[in-house]
């Protein structure tokens, strides 16, 4: 089922989207494949744990997480917000995420706002004309314009380059 509250957020943000029903799929590769779409444009959202505070860090489905990258990201984010500096980062363990988040994993939906969590935004995603999004449901997805994302997003995203080629 998708999440009550992911579709509240966006129409009170007044984000324009639509609801796309597929197989049930658990990766954004996956999600590419069934909706016949670029892989560029599945985000996939990482949770990360940076010195246990955790955060989301989005990257497209086509890439991997240069942790180095987003290390120094966080760092900068950090910076930025009056936090202290990551020394250690690491994506969250499966068990804190099927405690503390909606959604399950595989499935977080990327607005960091619905579960306050900073939400870190890999530049290459917002070169995308159109974003398609997790739910909460592992068998429908959220199609946005990327003017809808980063309205969606708002002051929340800190943007940065730290994804690199599969």
């Amino acid at each position: 089922m998708i999440l009550k509250s992911l579709l509240k957020f966006l129409e009170d943000k007044k984000i324009k989207y639509e609801i796309i029903k597929h197989k049930t799929v658990y990766t954004a590769i996956d999600a590419a494949g069934t909706q016949h779409v670029k892989p560029d444009e599945i985000i996939k959202t990482l949770v990360m744990n940076l010195d246990n505070k955790y955060a989301l860090a989005l990257i497209s489905a086509s890439k991997n997480l240069d942790k180095d990258k987003f290390k120094k990201a966080a760092n900068v984010w950090a910076k930025k917000n009056n936090a202290k500096v990551v020394k250690i980062i690491g994506f969250a363990k499966e068990i804190w995420m099927k405690k503390n988040l909606k959604g399950g994993v595989g499935a977080t939906p990327p607005f960091g706002e619905l579960i306050e969590m900073p939400t870190l935004v890999d530049a290459f995603l917002l070169k995308q004309k159109n974003l398609f999004i997790n739910t909460g449901d592992y068998e429908y997805s959220v199609k946005l314009s990327r003017a809808g994302f980063e309205k969606a997003i708002g002051k929340e995203m800190f943007k940065g380059t730290f994804s690199k080629k599969k």
